[in-house]
C-alpha cells in the first residue's frame, strides 16, 4: 500500500503490532514510522536485533506471525514494514536526539534537523 499520509489507523496498527511482538517476547529495540520522501511512502521500521542475527527471513517470518495473530483488522501488511539492523545510520541518528526506553511512546518529529540531517517526518514508538 502506497501511503503519503500517516493517519490514525496506521499509527494504531503500528502500536498494536508492537504490542503483539512484545507479547510474543520478540525484542524490539526500535519501532517507528518513517517517511521516505524519495519514494513518497511511509514504512514501519522495526529493529529486531536478536532475530536479524539469524537473517532477515527469520525476522520477517516472526513479524508475519504477529500480523496473522492480530487478524485482518490492521491497516498494514508486511509490505509496509522494513526490518532493520540496530546500527543502521538512520536509527543511530535518531537515537542522538531521542531515547524512549522500553515502553511504547508517541513522538512525532516533523521537519526536524539532527546533526545536519533533515528528518522530514517520523512517528516514534520506541528507540532504546
Amino acid at each position: 500500500m502506497v501511503t503519503t499520509t500517516l493517519d490514525d489507523e496506521l499509527i494504531k496498527s503500528g502500536k498494536e503490532l508492537l504490542k503483539q511482538l512484545d507479547t510474543a517476547n520478540v525484542f524490539v529495540d526500535a519501532a517507528l514510522w518513517f517517511y521516505f520522501s524519495d519514494i513518497e511512502n511511509w514504512k514501519l521500521i522495526l529493529s529486531l536485533p536478536d532475530l536479524i542475527k539469524q537473517g532477515p527471513k527469520v525476522a520477517y517470518k516472526e513479524v508475519q506471525k504477529a500480523l496473522i495473530a492480530l487478524g485482518e483488522n490492521l491497516a498494514l501488511s508486511l509490505d509496509d514494514i522494513a526490518i532493520s539492523k540496530p546500527d543502521v545510520p538512520l536509527l543511530q541518528l535518531l537515537k542522538v536526539a531521542i531515547r524512549t526506553g522500553p515502553d511504547i511512546s508517541h513522538i512525532r518529529l516533523s521537519k526536524n534537523v539532527i546533526n545536519g540531517q533533515l528528518i522530514e517526518d517520523a512517528y516514534i514508538y520506541r528507540l532504546t
